[in-house]
């Protein structure tokens, strides 16, 4: 019990230590981010640290991995450097014994940072996403970047080339106007201004020297063009507009919800999705009679036969339009639901990471037999960089249908737990350790000579 307890205090402190300087990192490449979009608005240090508060959610959830990993490469190397790992050793004690209290030590934290992504995370992000767009109508402008298309004004796609924020003008205009699926317009501008209404709920942007283009998608006879020298916009501005919004009045993404909310979602969609598919299957039956039905009019006089050719031209035409309609609805229901499970599995598996990432660094501490940080941060980068290629190159694939979510999510998991295991073994059958001095090819002589006289002297 007293050496189950000497492992855990070992952990304890660089624990801390790395979740504080991950943090740190991560605060930082935030404000780097959001810098441009806070400086100069006028906001309120509540305000501020309100979003900071907020965004600390998503930081916690990718810190408390990496800083498992670290701690574990921390503790263990120290141990080895020191010779304790060898006097446990020596005394009988097995490295699987030794790896008892980091373990149930991960699977606690584990379970706590799945009670956080489900209770807290997705209230957290809400919150964000809400004060954002909060902080964004203070000037709209500020939420378009140059070259860039904006979708935060639905079903307008937005893009401009360059923007002057100290009058609210934008140059070079191009939008797409996605209101009427069947009839899309393309509107472009030389210049443009962006300002709310005197209400608030309305966005509105006018237009000089520009034209407007629109096209019919079922017929490409069907187009006209517009020149004009002033029009104007009124877009709905409900995700954009300033003012302190109560969070209960807008609907949440998929990244603001529990696992449990998102799980009825899906089953809704399942649900939805069969009514499609028995749609698609009395579609396609009735496009096949109405086939036969033309096959069949071969003995028909010459004219009656031309105008029931027409007719039943236009109905395969609006048959083909029709099953073209459901095919779309099954496959946009279904990388909706792809969306939805690959954030239930992320939920889970993140934390899962943290009993993954013991096994794999409580053996690699003990081959590098160094407790600094730096050796520790280093090695955790590699395997990070390997766990989040895994992780967002599954997530890709999911969401397009090319790969099942729960193998998108997991696969990370599964790889490095395997891997981790057989380090663990390997290291506890045989001594091995990592030396780095293949490295020192590659610093310049009068450096490693100046190292050396230092060490003398």
């Amino acid at each position: 019990m007293i050496l189950f307890k000497y492992i855990l205090k070992a952990h304890f402190l660089p624990f801390l230590f790395s979740v504080f300087t991950l943090i740190s990192i991560f605060l930082l490449q935030f404000f780097m981010r959001y810098a441009e979009r806070l400086i100069g608005k006028g906001l309120s240090v509540i305000i501020i640290a309100k979003l900071i508060v907020y965004n600390l959610a998503w930081m916690v959830v990718l810190v408390v991995p990496m800083a498992v990993l670290v701690s574990t490469l921390m503790a263990f190397g120290s141990m080895a450097q020191s010779n304790e790992i060898a006097i446990m050793k020596a005394t009988g004690i097995s490295l699987y014994k030794m790896l008892i209290p980091p373990l149930f030590a991960s699977i606690i934290v584990a379970v706590l940072l799945i009670q956080f992504n489900n209770n807290v995370y997705p209230n957290a992000n809400h919150e964000a996403r809400v004060l954002g767009q909060d902080i964004s109508r203070k000037k709209p402008t500020l939420s378009l970047v140059p070259g860039v298309f904006s979708q935060d004004v639905p079903p307008y796609s937005i893009l401009v080339r360059d923007i002057d924020n100290l009058k609210d003008e934008l140059y070079r205009v191009t939008i797409y106007d996605n209101s009427d699926f069947q009839n899309p317009n393309i509107i472009t501008a030389k210049k443009a201004k962006l300002y709310f209404s005197k209400s608030q709920d309305k966005l509105i942007m006018d237009l000089w020297d520009g034209e407007i283009h629109t096209s019919n998608i079922n017929s490409n006879r069907t187009y006209r063009r517009i020149i004009y020298s002033k029009h104007k916009i009124i877009m709905n501005s409900e995700d954009f507009s300033f003012k302190e919004s109560s969070s209960k009045d807008l609907s949440r993404g998929d990244r603001e919800m529990s696992a449990s909310n998102m799980m009825q979602i899906v089953d809704s969609l399942d649900v939805l999705k069969n009514q499609y598919l028995k749609e698609l299957q009395s579609k396609i039956t009735k496009s096949i009679s109405i086939g036969n039905q033309a096959s069949s009019m071969q003995n028909k006089d010459h004219l009656a036969l031309n105008q029931i050719y027409r007719i039943v031209e236009d109905k395969i035409t609006n048959a083909k339009y029709s099953v073209n309609a459901s095919l779309s609805r099954i496959i946009y229901n279904t990388k909706t639901s792809n969306k939805y499970w690959v954030e239930i599995h992320k939920k889970y598996a993140l934390p899962v990471a943290c009993i993954i990432f013991i096994l794999i660094g409580a053996p690699l501490g003990m081959m590098t037999r160094k407790g600094g940080f730096g050796v520790a941060a280093g090695i955790s980068l590699i395997f990070f960089l390997i766990y989040w290629s895994f992780l967002i190159g599954g997530e890709k694939l999911a969401d397009r249908g090319m790969l099942s979510p729960f193998w998108g999510m997991w696969s990370a998991n599964i790889v490095l737990g395997i891997f981790g295991i057989w380090l663990v073994i390997k290291s506890a059958k045989e001594t091995v350790t990592l030396d780095f001095s293949f490295f020192n090819k590659f610093i310049p002589k009068s450096w490693r000579q100046m190292r050396e006289d230092d060490q003398v002297n």
